[in-house]
């Protein structure tokens, strides 16, 4: 949308409830804003910002009788990202995602700081008595640039040698299926199948301790191959881990409510929760801007940051009407992401009018 029609607008006081109009087409029905309602989600963000004061080589279970290490530090991306700041970014906007449509949604870790054993985590994952449980990682192939290996797989779990009888009996059931389900969304959503591990996906291994100390189903995936350039690129990205967000946010609510509906819900849910995110912002593709923003924008001055933040907001609405029709528009509208676009259309309104009368435009 353009400067000079968004003016017009703003002056004309434009909220979101102008956009709330009935819900009459089936599908807009069958998207509903509660498609998750009473499930709960476990997400594990790969590994951590520090290990200060822990032993990440005390030796814990590892599922199969055996023992190994308590964790890893994780890879670091070709751009110097760390794997657990990528790893925490996809988990935030899937959890925003699935939240909006109804589930609960529990944790391994915070954004920073230890994170734990991987024996910790499967406890965590354990006590939530999650529908289903996603360990979100990224693969690493060499210290420097690798340009041969590349593309996603999931892990599966070697289902003989498991010692907890729970686990192998999730893993065999709820979180094989879960695991192929996701391996068919990401596939569907553009990204390579590993063409180094694994078969068109799939990764069989009996040496990984979390799905085999998991009693829930549990997807384990590896986005991509922080040594090569191309995989790298979208894993720092803040648009390329939207783009991770959104095939994991669509592969959970697919296995969770029984497919398409759902899944469509998830793609236009994490669309409205990474749409303002900003590639160099440090915190991901997590939202529009924090609360203590001034709101400038690159062009200099309060106003142009109230433009770009509604311009924003405006234009994943266009998107999704051109995209996939005014349904996908109204699978959005419940009162939680009114008020929030009310607040900043509303704060944008207030401002407007002063602003673009001194400004000579109104």
């Amino acid at each position: 949308m353009k400067r000079s029609a968004f003016a017009s607008l703003l002056l004309a006081g434009v909220t979101a409830a102008a956009f709330v109009v009935p819900a009459t087409s089936a599908a807009a029905d069958d998207v509903s804003a509660d498609a998750l309602a009473g499930k709960t989600v476990f997400l594990d963000p790969g590994h951590q910002q520090s290990a200060a004061g822990h032993d990440m080589s005390k030796q814990v279970d590892d599922g199969y009788g055996g023992t190994k290490n308590c964790q890893t530090s994780g890879m670091t991306a070709l751009g110097g990202t760390p794997e657990y700041e990528i790893t925490y970014n996809v988990a935030e906007i899937v959890k925003g995602a699935l939240q909006q449509l109804g589930a609960d949604v529990v944790m391994s870790r915070g954004a920073t700081g230890w994170g734990g054993c991987i024996t910790d985590r499967a406890d965590k994952a354990n006590e939530s008595g999650a529908d289903v449980a996603v360990s979100i990682h990224a693969d690493s192939t060499s210290v420097g640039t690798d340009t041969a290996n590349h593309g996603f797989h999931m892990i599966i779990p070697k289902l003989d040698g498991i010692t907890d009888a729970e686990a192998e009996k999730a893993q065999a059931g709820g979180g094989r299926a879960a695991s192929k389900i996701m391996r068919d969304v990401y596939k569907d959503s553009g990204f390579t199948p590993s063409n180094y591990l694994g078969q068109d996906g799939l990764n069989e291994r009996g040496d990984v301790a979390g799905p085999a100390l998991t009693e829930v189903p549990l997807v384990f995936v590896e986005m991509g191959n922080g040594s090569n350039p191309g995989d790298a690129k979208v894993l720092e990205s803040a648009d390329g881990q939207a783009k991770h967000a959104k095939a994991i946010a669509v592969g959970i609510a697919t296995y969770l409510a029984g497919g398409g509906a759902a899944g469509a819900a998830a793609e236009d849910a994490v669309a409205e929760e990474s749409g303002g995110g900003s590639p160099d912002s440090g915190g991901g593709a997590t939202g529009g801007a924090a609360a203590g923003d001034s709101g400038a924008g690159a062009g200099g001055g309060l106003l142009d940051g109230v433009l770009d933040r509604v311009d924003d907001v405006m234009d994943l609405f266009e998107q999704l009407i051109s995209v996939n029709g005014i349904d996908s528009l109204l699978a959005l509208i419940n009162d939680g992401n009114i008020a929030k676009v009310e607040g900043i259309l509303g704060t944008a309104t207030d401002l407007a009018g002063p602003l673009l009368a001194e400004a000579g435009t109104a």
